[in-house]
């Protein structure tokens, strides 16, 4: 083949795939931000990320179109008002947000900020018909949407047509391991009524004079709502001052915000 015919191949595959591919956006992973492209013919749902790219996002914050979303920490029975659309065959077989293959016919949804496998009750406020999803996705990118449906969730409440609903979401658990799809009700009782798990905290300074520590624990207090401790520590040798941050309701969102590297150093701790 010749340098010409070659180049000529080479301009068409590249043309190809700048028009084949309509959107991107951005999922952040240990403070670094990775670009990772969605389907055009849904841009406002959200990225679906190959084997390739795929980072589980469990917590972790992560941007779409310049804007970062942070994961939100919920209880049961928190609700929440907005409008729903649904997502189906374009995405089907494709990677959810956390890992999983979408299946339009499973009984799941994406959303924003709501934690990886919350359970929660979707009502359509036009009928008053409700269904359960376990949220496995993330999306929508409209500010006027909150929840993406699958297909078979969409149907459950009859929005197939119309594409969109005015929705009431109720918080009802989180799924564990060893339960099904969708907990059953029995084991939503069983589960746990918010997502906090005590005990991890970050810790920010260590010093061999309480007076340095006691100035870092005034000046880092109430920082972003966490609050900091002094713990006495007594080695073998040697008297240290540790000043730790404390308020995370669980390991993610403890590294969540070490990875913002507002304190240099800085690392988790469980406490005892």
């Amino acid at each position: 083949m010749s340098k010409l015919s070659i180049f000529t191949l080479v301009m068409i595959v590249l043309i190809f795939n700048a028009c084949s591919t309509k959107g991107k956006g951005t999922y952040r992973k240990d403070g670094v931000s990775k670009t990772t492209t969605y389907s055009s013919d849904k841009s406002t749902h959200s990225p679906i990320m190959d084997e390739k790219n795929y980072s589980h996002p469990t917590m972790r914050p992560y941007i779409v179109r310049g804007i970062e979303y942070h994961p939100t920490i919920v209880s049961v029975g928190d609700s929440f008002m907005g409008n729903a659309s649904w997502y189906g065959p374009t995405f089907h077989g494709k990677l959810t947000s956390n890992g999983e293959t979408y299946n339009m016919h499973d009984m799941t949804a994406a959303h924003k900020t709501l934690p990886m496998n919350t359970i929660v009750k979707v009502t359509n406020e036009n009928n008053g018909l409700t269904t359960v999803v376990r949220i496995n996705d993330r999306g929508p990118f409209i500010a006027t949407r909150i929840i993406d449906l699958s297909k078979e969730a969409a149907g459950k409440i009859n929005m197939i047509g119309a594409g969109t609903a005015p929705v009431t979401i109720e918080i009802l658990g989180f799924k564990t391991k060893g339960f099904t799809n969708i907990p059953t009700a029995k084991e939503l009782k069983e589960s746990p009524q918010n997502i906090e798990i005590e005990g991890f905290a970050l810790q920010i300074a260590s010093f061999s004079k309480i007076e340095g520590a006691l100035k870092t624990q005034k000046k880092y207090d109430n920082t972003d709502g966490y609050r900091t401790i002094i713990k006495d520590v007594q080695h073998s040798t040697e008297r240290s001052y540790k000043v730790w941050l404390k308020g995370f309701k669980s390991e993610q969102e403890a590294r969540d915000y070490k990875d913002n590297a507002l304190f240099e150093n800085a690392f988790i701790v469980r406490e005892d």
